[in-house]
């Protein structure tokens, strides 16, 4: 735009910067800046379809029914939101413009084989660093983009992979907004992330959205996954290569018209709930979890009883934390600023905020480091972009900027030095002159000869590097054995001291130590009392390996206990008799037993044993006898886990999200079901599990709509069964009831004669059925005479 019209003429505004010519006609804005009071002839949002992101969403929202030009408003993004906007805007006029160049799937890729100008794409810094490094030692350099970067980073970083100093780029999701780059190939590390409250799968659009950074204009582009990742779906590549998504059907929506009367009166008009069904309101975004958490401080709302004191308190809860991470931290930031404010005419002492800028004005440190000072100082120049809280506005503008510059260069040449820089060959010259060789281990697990890294130390085993030359290992070895033997004492007294959220059991029954595996579970005496087998290690003895087992016994102890509380509730509990044989056997078999196989022991309950069992939380059903709580996802991956572990089998992955039915090879194994809560009932080719709680509910059901030995589905019944006929005929055929067609219905006929026994219906041994007395005939003039009658007849 400066280009075209003239820097005069051109106003940027963002959360952190403003340079605002007074001649400006153009001005360019991030949606959260636009000076939506203003008018203006033209009014354009770009990526309108974000008003469905659950972060931003509501914003993009508020723009879209109530930012206008008034000669002209433009929206532009994808088509998907078009059917809402029909329905949002009248008067509404849609132009289409088809992508000129041409997407295409190109498979799975190693990363050894990535063509030129790709982009790798991954959603945890973790992995960006671990694949920016294999691309470094296989294809000699990449650069870096992740959203914690600064702008002016990831504009050195994207300049060094478009001027052609490096051919690859390893990203986070943020390449998809915001960047147009030479690429011809997207490559999919990762198709599944976490997105702030779960993991989830990449939905078609943002596949869509990340992969279209191949091509540009007419040159045509490709995507795929790399080779430690599955194909794609199907369905998946034909809607990107078509560009064809399914249709938005709500957008995210905050009320605009808040209540300043009293923080109480703004915090509920913010949850105030939409009107039209296209509308949904906004998971609480930062500002508002903020002020909801400093209206929990009674000292602070004593501050903040008239209007113009919650308007000041809403715009400080609108200072963002770049971090993301909404801690502590930054909420007593939010709470003193408020405060100094409040008490200094609404001005911010000079000395405190050179205080706190100044602590951050250093370029020393990791990567991480950095990232973190960078997202912290943007935070100081959002703040100080706030006019009227500083007198001297324009200089901490420029102070703050100039400390962002700095560390942001210091950034880039890390990232550079990292990713980018090759083996010198300082190594080869002293190992051919038979030199003896330095070597060091950072904190970091990297071990370095003569500076230059060699390997890496994953818990206590050294891994040499692939790339080290086979005829220069044996000397980079013997100069590694010497740094490491000095270096295990006190990597083993640091894991002693760790604290416990520095361990970690994963999905194969690892221990991992700063994430990485150190020890696994093995069978031990009972399935909640499994042994651990520490790795072997040529720097370990015997003493040292068992110093890691009991570091790490000491911590398992308090893991399955956290996550199996009620079963270990149930199992230590003071219980007697047959209470206590029955609260054995639901421990013994993880948390959850058909009751046929302990209905002595329910048999010989008296009142008092049930009512204690009850208040361990034991359900005892008419078909099982489960623990509820021990039903959650969490749960059932630790009982699947440890049931695999003590029976020696390959760990089986128990249901992501506590599904209540199985419908896979997992069902057609009634002992790893009944492990994790569910109940196998499957037969021939037709695998089928239900979760035991379902299947109370279920057969509850089936007893109160039987009739006369009839059961007529209803729609709850089938629901419980998420709506599947064969998987209800399934079940109630294995509990005695047979299908049969009686006017075009499907109804069940419970059988009779042989009939199945109900493990509730058990005697205990030497108990006698009790005889049923004769029926005496009723009077001869009774109702019920003739009622006996009628029947005969």
């Amino acid at each position: 735009m400066v280009r075209a019209r003239g820097e005069r003429q051109v106003a940027l505004i963002t959360g952190e910067e403003k340079i605002i010519p007074e001649t400006a006609r153009y001005f360019i804005c991030t949606v959260e800046s636009m000076p939506v009071t203003k008018p203006v002839d033209f009014l354009a949002v770009d990526e309108i379809q974000l008003a469905a992101d659950p972060e931003r969403g509501h914003i993009f929202t508020d723009r879209l029914l109530h930012a206008r030009g008034t000669q002209e408003t433009l929206l532009l993004g994808s088509e998907t939101i078009r059917p809402l906007l029909h329905g949002l805007i009248r008067n509404l006029e849609i132009v289409s413009r088809p992508r000129f160049s041409k997407l295409t799937y190109a498979g799975q890729k190693k990363l050894s084989r990535l063509p030129p100008r790709s982009a790798v794409v991954t959603f945890s810094v973790s992995e960006v660093y671990a694949l920016a490094e294999m691309l470094r030692r296989q294809r000699g350099g990449t650069a870096i983009v992740l959203g914690a970067l600064s702008p002016r980073t990831r504009n050195a970083q994207v300049e060094m992979f478009e001027s052609g100093e490096v051919d690859y780029l390893v990203a986070t999701d943020a390449i998809g907004m915001g960047l147009n780059l030479g690429l011809d190939h997207v490559a999919f590390a990762r198709l599944s992330k976490f997105d702030g409250h779960r993991p989830r799968r990449l939905s078609a659009p943002e596949v869509g959205q990340i992969a279209g950074r191949a091509g540009r204009h007419m040159n045509d582009g490709t995507f795929g996954t790399t080779a430690d990742q599955p194909p794609m779906e199907e369905e998946l590549i034909e809607a990107v290569e078509e560009h064809q998504f399914p249709a938005l059907n709500a957008i995210y929506w905050r009320n605009r018209e808040l209540d300043f009367a009293h923080p109480k009166a703004l915090l509920s008009s913010l949850e105030r709930r939409p009107e039209r069904r296209e509308l949904m309101r906004v998971r609480p975004p930062d500002d508002q979890a903020a002020l909801a958490t400093l209206m929990r401080d009674e000292s602070l709302m004593d501050l903040a009883q008239d209007r113009q004191s919650v308007e000041l308190l809403w715009e400080v809860c609108q200072i963002p934390d770049f971090r993301k991470t909404f801690s502590d931290h930054h909420v007593r930031l939010l709470a003193q600023i408020f405060r100094h404010l409040r008490h200094n005419d609404r001005q911010l002492p000079e000395d405190w905020v050179a205080g706190q800028i100044n602590r951050i004005a250093r370029t020393d440190g990791d990567i991480d480091a950095l990232i973190a000072r960078i997202a912290h100082v943007r935070t100081w120049t959002f703040i100080t972009h706030r006019g009227d809280w500083l007198a001297d506005a324009k200089g901490w503008q420029e102070r703050t900027r100039a400390i962002e510059d700095q560390l942001s260069d210091a950034l880039h040449a890390r990232l550079t030095n990292r990713f980018v820089d090759k083996r010198t060959a300082t190594l080869l010259r002293r190992l051919r002159s038979g030199e003896d060789l330095l070597a060091s281990v950072r904190n970091n697990g990297e071990v370095l000869v003569e500076g230059e890294e060699v390997g890496h130390l994953e818990g206590f085993r050294f891994r040499l590097d692939a790339s080290v030359d086979r005829d220069d290992s044996q000397a980079i070895l013997t100069a590694t054995r010497k740094a490491l033997q000095r270096v295990m004492p006190q990597r083993l007294a640091k894991l002693e001291e760790d604290n416990d959220g520095a361990f970690q059991l994963d999905e194969q029954g690892q221990l991992l130590w700063r994430g990485t595996a150190i020890a696994r579970l093995a069978p031990g005496d009972s399935p909640l009392s499994p042994r651990i087998q520490t790795f072997d290690s040529e720097f370990l003895d015997g003493p040292s390996r068992e110093r890691i087992r009991r570091r790490l016994a000491d911590w398992l102890n308090r893991h399955l206990r956290n996550g199996l509380a009620a079963l270990y509730q149930l199992e230590e509990a003071p219980l007697k008799g047959a209470a206590r044989g029955v609260a054995f056997q639901v421990a013994e078999a993880l948390g959850s037993l058909p009751r046929s196989a302990a209905a002595e022991q329910v048999q010989q309950l008296d009142k008092q044993d049930r009512k204690a069992l009850a208040a361990l939380n034991l359900r005892i059903g008419v078909q099982s006898l489960f623990l509820p709580a021990l039903l959650k996802p969490r749960s059932q991956r630790l009982r699947a886990l440890l049931w695999c572990v003590f029976h020696e089998r390959a760990i089986t992955p128990a249901p992501e999200s506590g599904d209540r039915l199985l419908l896979d090879e997992r069902a057609g194994d009634p002992a790893f079901c009944q492990a994790i809560g569910y109940r196998s009932m499957g037969r021939g080719k037709r695998k089928l599990a239900v979760r035991v709680d379902s299947l109370e509910q279920v057969m509850a059901r089936a007893r109160q709509k039987t009739k006369e030995g009839v059961l007529s589905p209803d729609q709850k019944l089938r629901d419980l069964l998420d709506g599947d006929p064969e998987t209800l005929r399934l079940v109630l055929a294995s509990h005695g009831y047979q299908p049969h067609q009686a006017e075009g219905e499907t109804l069940f006929r419970k059988q009779r004669g042989r009939k199945r026994k109900n493990p509730s219906e058990t005697r205990a041994p030497g108990r006698k059925k009790a005889s049923r007395k004769p029926r005496a005939d009723p009077e001869p003039h009774s109702p019920f005479a003739v009622l006996k009658g009628m029947k005969r007849g």
